[in-house]
C-alpha cells in the first residue's frame, strides 16, 4: 500500500460520517524508527444520529428533575386515587386510608432525621450530663411503680381475680433468678425495661379500644390474605383435598407466606422493619446491636433463619449474647407458621399480639438468666445493616421463598406423623399400666393436667378451665405447638358451636379467657424437640463453638418457655370481657335461631337472674329487673337450654 492510497481510505471513511482527528497516515516503513504506533481513534457518530445522541445526554444531565417530575406525578395521580376512594365510601377505603397514614408517617419521620436530626441531637445534648441522667432515670423508674401500683389498685378492685396473673410475673421471675447464672450482675435497667414495654404493648392491644379494633382489624385482613392461598392449592390438589385433609388445608399456607417473605425480604421491607424494631430495643434497654437484631428478626423469621441475619458476628459473641438469641428464637414462632395457625381458627390478633410482645420479654429474662460478665465486641448504637436479597428480581424471589418453604412443609408434616405415633404409643402404655391398679383412662395429657395446673391457675386462667390448658401446655411443651394448636382449636369450635360445657362429666371447652391465655402460653418454638433444630442450624454457622452453644441451649429452652408464661400473665391481667359477655342484655334483646357460646353464657346469666314461684311469674333481678323483653328472652333460652326456672 502506497501513500496515495492510504489517504484516500481515510478520506473516504470522513466522508461516511467519521472524522479521526491525529491520525497519522500509516504505511510500513513510512513511521519513523521507535516511533509507536498511534492509538486506534474513537469513531464518531454519523451525523444523522446526532440528534439521538443529544437527547440522550439531555436527560442523563436532567436525569434527577426528570425523576422528580415523574414521581410527582405518580404522587399526584395516587392523591386523586385516594381522595375518590375515600369520598365514594370511607368504610371500604379504610385499609387503604390506614396503608397510606403509615406511609406518610415513615416519610415524615425519614425526612424529620435528615433535615433536622442535628438540631434536635443539639435540643438532646444537655441529657447527656450525668447527673441529669441519674435523677431522670429515677424519676421515671418511681413514677412508673407509683403508676403501676395505682392501676392495679383501681383496675383490679373490679376484677380481683386479675391480681393472680400479677402474682404468677412475680413467681415465674423469681424462679428464674434463682436459676441465674450470675445472680449479682443482673441488669435489672434491661428486665424491667424489656416487661415495661411487653405491659405498655399489651395495654395499647388489649385493653384500649383502638389498639384492639387496630389489631381486631389486621386479624380480620390477615385471614383473608392467608386464603388466597386456596386458589393455588385447589387448582394443584383440588377442592375436596384442601377442605378436608390437613397437609393440603394448613400446610400449604407456609408455602404462600414464605414465598410473600421472600418477596418482602427482597424488596428490603422485613430489613427496614427488623432494623427499626432492634434499634428502638437497643436504646431502650441497653442490649448489644447483635442480639438485639437476632431477637427482633425472630418476629419475622424462624429460629435457625434469624441466627443467618448475624452470621458474620457468631464466632465473636459472648455466651451472655447466644443465650439471648436461642431464647429469642424458643420464646417466638416464625411468620410462615403463624399464618397455618390461623387457619387452624386460633385468634388472629392474640397470635400477632404474643409473637411482637414476646420480643423485648425474652430480651429482658436472658439477661436474667444467663447475665453478661464478658467484654461485648458489639455494643455500638448504631447498630448492623442488612443486606438485601441476592435474588435478580421479585419473581426469582417469590419463587426461592416458596422453594425453600417445601423442606420447611415436609419438616413440620413428618414430626406431626411421628409425634402423634408416639403420643398415641405412650397414651396407650400408660392406659395398659394404669388398667393394672385400676386407674382408668390413664394418659399423657391426663398427667399433664394434674401436674401443670397449679401453674396454669398462676397464670389467671379459672380453675375448672386448669385441667383443660394444662393438657396443652403439657402438649405442646413435650411434642410440639403444632398439635397443641390444633387441640386449642378443636376446643373453640366446640365453644362456637354452642355445644354443652359439661357432657357425661368431662368438659367440653373452655372460656374465651381462658383460650386467650392459651394462645400466649403456646406461642413460641420452646418444646424439647426444638433443641436439636437450634443445635444444628447453629452448629453448622459456628462449628467451633459446639461445646458453647451445647451449654446454654437448656438454659435457653427454659427462659424460653417463661417468656411464653409470663405473656399468657400479662393477657390475663388485661383481659376484659367484650361483646356478649359484657352486654348480654342488649344480646338477648335480639332474636336468635341456634345455639352459641353467646347465647348460652347470656342464657346462664338470665337463668341465674330468675326466680320461679310456682304458677307465679317469674320475676327478674339485676340488669334484668325492669327489662319488657326479660319474659321473651327466658322464653327463647328455655327453647334451647333446660334449667329448673323453665318448668
Amino acid at each position: 500500500m502506497d501513500r496515495g492510497s492510504g489517504r484516500e481510505a481515510a478520506l473516504s471513511r470522513m466522508e461516511q460520517g467519521y472524522e479521526n482527528p491525529g491520525l497519522e497516515l500509516w504505511e510500513e516503513g513510512a513511521n519513523p524508527e521507535g516511533a509507536k504506533k498511534p492509538a486506534a481513534p474513537r469513531p464518531q457518530p454519523r451525523r444523522n444520529v446526532q440528534p439521538f445522541v443529544k437527547a440522550r445526554s439531555f436527560c442523563a444531565r436532567h436525569a434527577r428533575l426528570f425523576r422528580k417530575i415523574l414521581l410527582g406525578l405518580l404522587c399526584l395521580a395516587y392523591a386523586a386515587y385516594f381522595l375518590a376512594a375515600c369520598i365514594l365510601d370511607f368504610q371500604r377505603a379504610l385499609a387503604l386510608f390506614i396503608i397510606t397514614c403509615l406511609v406518610i408517617l415513615v416519610l415524615a419521620l425519614h425526612f424529620l432525621k435528615k433535615f433536622f436530626g442535628g438540631k434536635l441531637s443539639s435540643c438532646l445534648e444537655p441529657l447527656k450530663n450525668s447527673r441529669l441522667r441519674f435523677w431522670m432515670k429515677w424519676a421515671i423508674a418511681g413514677a412508673a411503680l407509683v403508676g403501676l401500683i395505682l392501676w392495679l389498685a383501681l383496675d383490679t378492685a373490679q376484677r380481683p381475680e386479675q391480681l393472680i396473673s400479677f402474682a404468677g410475673i412475680c413467681m415465674f421471675l423469681l424462679i428464674l433468678f434463682a436459676g441465674s447464672k450470675y445472680h449479682s450482675a443482673v441488669p435489672w435497667k434491661t428486665v424491667f425495661w424489656g416487661l415495661g414495654l411487653q405491659f405498655v404493648f399489651g395495654i395499647l392491644v388489649i385493653r384500649t379500644d383502638p389498639g384492639f379494633i387496630a389489631f381486631q382489624w389486621l386479624g380480620d385482613q390477615v385471614q383473608i390474605f392467608l386464603d388466597y392461598t386456596v386458589a393455588g392449592s385447589s387448582f394443584v390438589f383440588g377442592d375436596e383435598l384442601v377442605k378436608d385433609v390437613f397437609a393440603f388445608q394448613s400446610l400449604t399456607i407456609v408455602i404462600f407466606f414464605a414465598s410473600v417473605m421472600s418477596i418482602l425480604y427482597y424488596l428490603g421491607l422485613v430489613q427496614w422493619v427488623v432494623q427499626k424494631i432492634a434499634w428502638f430495643l437497643q436504646i431502650t434497654m441497653g442490649t448489644t446491636a447483635t442480639e438485639t437484631l437476632a431477637v427482633a428478626g425472630n418476629i419475622f423469621v424462624g429460629m435457625t433463619e434469624a441466627p443467618l441475619l448475624i452470621r458474620p458476628y457468631l464466632p465473636d459473641m459472648t455466651l451472655s449474647e447466644i443465650h439471648a438469641v436461642m431464647t429469642g428464637g424458643f420464646a417466638t414462632i416464625a411468620g410462615s407458621v403463624l399464618g397455618a395457625f390461623i387457619s387452624f381458627g386460633i385468634d388472629a390478633p392474640s397470635l400477632i399480639s404474643a409473637t411482637v410482645m414476646a420480643a423485648p420479654c425474652a430480651l429482658a429474662l436472658s439477661k436474667l438468666v444467663y447475665p453478661e460478665v464478658e467484654e461485648s465486641k458489639f455494643k455500638s448504637k448504631e447498630g448492623l445493616k442488612l443486606p438485601r436479597g441476592t435474588e435478580r428480581n421479585i419473581l426469582e424471589a417469590a419463587s426461592s421463598g416458596a422453594i425453600d418453604a417445601i423442606g420447611l412443609v415436609a419438616n413440620i408434616a413428618a414430626n406431626l406423623i411421628a409425634f402423634l405415633a408416639i403420643l398415641a404409643f405412650v397414651n396407650a402404655v400408660l392406659s395398659w399400666m394404669g388398667e393394672m391398679v385400676n386407674i382408668h383412662g390413664l394418659t399423657f395429657q391426663v398427667i399433664c393436667s394434674y401436674v401443670l395446673r397449679p401453674m396454669v391457675f398462676m397464670m389467671g386462667v379459672d380453675w375448672a378451665d386448669c385441667g383443660i390448658v394444662a393438657e396443652i401446655v403439657g402438649v405442646k411443651f413435650f411434642t410440639n405447638e403444632f398439635v397443641a394448636y390444633q387441640q386449642l382449636s378443636q376446643y373453640k369450635n366446640k365453644r362456637l358451636s354452642g355445644v354443652e360445657e359439661w357432657l357425661e362429666g368431662e368438659k367440653q371447652w373452655v372460656s374465651v379467657k381462658a383460650e386467650i391465655i392459651a394462645t400466649f402460653s403456646l406461642c413460641g418454638f420452646a418444646n424439647l424437640s426444638s433443641i436439636g433444630i437450634t443445635l444444628g442450624g447453629l452448629t453448622s454457622m459456628v462449628p467451633h463453638r459446639k461445646n458453647d452453644l451445647s451449654k446454654v441451649v437448656i438454659r435457653a429452652l427454659l427462659t424460653g418457655a417463661c417468656v411464653s408464661f409470663i405473656s399468657a400473665c400479662m393477657a390475663g391481667i388485661l383481659y376484659v370481657p367484650r361483646g356478649a359477655e359484657a352486654d348480654c342484655v342488649s344480646f338477648l334483646n335480639m332474636s336468635f335461631s341456634n345455639r352459641t357460646y353467646e347465647t348460652l353464657v347470656c342464657c346462664r346469666e338470665l337463668f341465674q337472674s330468675t326466680s320461679a314461684n310456682g304458677t307465679s311469674p317469674p320475676s327478674f333481678s339485676g340488669p334484668w329487673e325492669n327489662q319488657e323483653f326479660s319474659a321473651v328472652a327466658l322464653a327463647n333460652c328455655c327453647e334451647f337450654y333446660t334449667n329448673a326456672v323453665c318448668t
